[in-house]
């Protein structure tokens, strides 16, 4: 048993606690690899932000678990050292598994360090998730781990989460099921979807300016949510927007990305304003990170030096990072 304070890491609760107060919501990004680490890291102690590491399950298989806890360990120490270099404050960072499908997951995790666990078990009746969730919270909380549970569905896929089509969150299921679970934060569905494919054109309306614009995310039923448990941690997952110059970049260089439409940064920024203080961006980060790998290999078509590609693509990562601390979540200079 590793303790996730053994390495570094702090849970959710206090993360979440400042950020209803101050109205921002604390970036949770999953990464897969070094430079996204790396990326995150950067970025994060520069703009001085609190942050959610975050690991999907297929992201454990491909780093390999042992590796994983102790490249996490290894982004605290970085942490450390970068902040000290600068002059600045270190920030709390939280290691969190995205969209834990099983309890014997969750038990695995946090048991090899990690403060924060998602038990997703949406997909199941409403006494099901109730009784899986509930399982999940009792083994975590006796070592002082979050949890963050999900109602309703959202569609798209992303990893091992497959969903065809969205299932809103029902406001008058949510006073029930928080407290029969004992969940620390609540994963909602008001529209947002998992992938890069979010909208489809036909979907959106244009604007003056040519821009499609998607349908408008349901914050009516965020705030009935509000009402029914005020005070109450939410989360926003499948919040990437999609970014229409990457894109291009991807396609103008070999790619072949079919057209779609993510959440509009403005939207997020509201919806920050409200009970939602962890919102999840894992798309626009694959996005941005292959548009500068695709550009760079084809201006230099000499190279095989992966240092060389991957350099560019975690400068790349960092700016949009920066990006969406600053002028989307809020959570710049909150530390």
């Amino acid at each position: 048993m590793t303790s996730y304070k053994d390495l570094g890491f702090v849970n959710t609760r206090e993360m979440f606690k400042s950020a209803m107060a101050g109205k921002y919501a604390v970036p949770a990004y999953n990464f897969n690899n070094m430079e996204q680490l790396q990326a995150i890291i950067i970025a994060c102690v520069e703009t001085q932000s609190p942050v959610i590491l975050q690991v999907s399950s297929g992201a454990r298989k491909y780093a390999n678990q042992i590796l994983l806890k102790y490249m996490g360990q290894g982004a605290v120490e970085m942490m450390k050292d970068l902040a000290k270099q600068k002059g600045l404050k270190e920030i709390p960072i939280a290691l969190h598994l995205d969209h834990g499908d099983k309890f014997e997951l969750c038990k695995s995790c946090i048991e090899s360090g990690f403060s924060s666990v998602m038990i997703d078990a949406s997909h199941y009746s409403f006494e099901e998730n109730i009784r899986i969730t509930k399982e999940v919270v009792d083994y975590a909380h006796q070592y002082d781990v979050t949890v963050e549970g999900e109602l309703g569905v959202l569609a798209g896929i992303e990893d091992d989460v497959v969903a065809e089509k969205t299932t809103y969150t029902r406001p008058e299921d949510v006073v029930e099921f928080v407290e029969k679970t004992g969940v620390d934060s609540l994963a909602i569905s008001i529209g947002t979807s998992h992938g890069a494919y979010k909208f489809k054109p036909e979907q959106c309306t244009k604007n003056e300016d040519g821009v499609y614009v998607p349908p408008e995310l349901r914050f009516d039923i965020l705030e009935e949510i509000e009402k029914k448990i005020a005070g109450f941690p939410i989360v926003l997952h499948g919040s990437s927007s999609v970014p229409v110059e990457a894109v291009k970049i991807i396609n103008q260089y070999g790619g072949a990305l079919k057209d779609s439409v993510g959440i509009p940064e403005e939207q997020l920024r509201r919806a920050t304003k409200s009970a939602v203080c962890k919102i999840n961006i894992d798309s626009d980060g694959r996005l941005w990170m292959t548009a500068a790998i695709r550009k760079y290999m084809a201006e230099h078509p000499e190279e095989f030096d992966p240092r060389k590609y991957l350099g560019p693509a975690r400068d790349a990562l960092i700016a949009m990072y920066k990006h969406k601390n600053e002028n989307v979540l809020g959570s710049a200079g909150k530390v």
